[in-house]
């Protein structure tokens, strides 16, 4: 599948722990565009799985997020991004520096999940929590259109996401707005 989006664009990775998010962010974007969950907690936490440092995690990441933006810098958001609520503040934070919005999803079964999960050796997320993200993912892609999202790709198991090809269309200028 080719996903294709401005080159000024917040993308939104969007699924449950173990989807693949981070492999996927790894594989099809820099380092320096991506801004992960996990990574800001082990910066305010010294511990990317403690769930206490969330909100400090995330105050960083929107932090920076804003920088980025200002800056004209394509932003990947590296989290679970499931629920309507933690999606809000980054589409706010977009339409405020004039980014289009993408959402990738991977949409991967729950089964994958779980097993993934379970092969981490330092970050295991209970699987009742896991359950959660995915019936959270399933309701918020019902509803996805109803949000102010310019592209929505839904990649709905393991070969979609390793056939996909990020297609970037560059910007005018860093000063044109959408």
């Amino acid at each position: 599948m080719k996903i294709t989006f401005p080159e000024r664009s917040l993308v939104l990775l969007m699924g449950a722990s173990g989807s693949g998010k981070s492999t996927f962010a790894r594989q099809h974007f820099l380092a320096t565009e991506v801004l992960s969950s996990d990574h800001y907690r082990a910066v305010v936490a010294d511990d990317e799985s403690d769930q206490s440092a969330t909100k400090d995690a995330f105050e960083v990441l929107h932090y920076i997020a804003a920088k980025r933006l200002a800056g004209g810098r394509l932003t990947v958001i590296d989290a679970t991004n499931v629920q309507p609520f933690a999606r809000e503040s980054l589409l706010k934070l977009a339409q405020e520096h004039h980014f289009y919005v993408v959402i990738i999803a991977l949409n991967v079964p729950e089964a994958v999940c779980h097993a993934r999960n379970q092969q981490r050796p330092h970050r295991q997320v209970e699987p009742h929590v896991v359950s959660g993200q995915v019936q959270d993912l399933e309701q918020s892609l019902q509803t996805l259109k109803q949000e102010n999202i310019d592209y929505i790709y839904i990649l709905n198991s393991a070969a979609e996401i390793d056939a996909v090809e990020i297609n970037r269309q560059p910007t005018l200028s860093s000063s044109a707005y959408k």
